[in-house]
């Protein structure tokens, strides 16, 4: 038998494997509630985070069910409600979210820092612009992700760089991914736009008063704030998600 590539996986695949693979051996019966985050982390050896990330890749692939305020439960994929729900297949290529975050602090970061410098009167108005719509979007109880992508589109744009542009459009690709809407779904509030929304006029203020250290620093809380909106207990969800909208990452 011929050896077949080798092909390296996402932790968060590798940890989602783990779990599934104990589901099926029984470890855990159809309806039984999973080990807290922090619990599991620290048998695997890995951060909450990628935990998390696992966790919502086998939520979308139709293996438990993430209840806000309560915790992780174990599905029968083999009912007929199981089969007929909203189940996904990940592409082996889908960035996990929360990782894709840290990356967008770093590089994004800079991005912010280099337009503070170099952003012209046209870009800036693009700006307004795009805080207008996010904030117009939010009032209505919409998700205002095309607002918040146009306004990280035109701080890029800034640049005039093609590599950097392209890169926080594929970015932006991957934001739309199932398992960033699906960690989403569970997380984002109108409060969080709210939050969001004021990370962004901070950011704006900095470029526009061209100061790229405060440029950056306002990118990096950004990002970290979004970071942490992602990762409050399960368990604490519950009372601050009433409504669903956009994190403005």
């Amino acid at each position: 038998m011929p050896l077949q590539t080798v092909e390296p996986q996402r932790l968060y695949r590798q940890i989602a494997e783990q779990l599934r693979s104990l589901i099926t051996a029984g470890e855990w019966a159809v309806g039984a509630r999973l080990p807290a985050e922090r619990d599991l982390a620290r048998q695997l050896g890995v951060s909450r985070p990628s935990v998390r990330e696992a966790l919502i890749a086998m939520e979308v692939e139709g293996w438990v069910e993430v209840r806000t305020g309560s915790g992780v439960y174990v599905l029968d994929r083999n009912s007929q409600a199981s089969q007929t729900s909203r189940v996904q297949q990940l592409s082996p290529d889908e960035w996990g979210p929360l990782e894709l975050i840290r990356a967008r602090r770093l590089v994004e970061g800079e991005i912010a820092a280099m337009a503070a410098t170099q952003a012209r009167r046209w870009h800036l108005d693009a700006m307004t612009k795009a805080m207008a719509s996010m904030q117009a979007d939010a009032d209505q109880g919409v998700l205002p992700l095309d607002g918040d992508r146009a306004f990280h589109s035109a701080i890029v744009e800034s640049c005039a760089n093609v590599v950097l542009i392209e890169t926080v459009q594929r970015f932006w690709d991957a934001r739309r991914g199932p398992l960033f809407e699906r960690l989403g779904g569970h997380f984002e509030t109108v409060d969080s736009w709210r939050a969001a929304i004021a990370e962004h006029q901070a950011i704006f203020a900095a470029i526009r008063n061209h100061d790229p250290l405060a440029a950056r620093l306002a990118m990096h809380a950004h990002m970290d704030n979004s970071h942490t909106r992602f990762s409050v207990s399960w368990r604490r969800t519950k009372s601050k998600s009433k409504s669903k909208g956009a994190s403005l990452t």
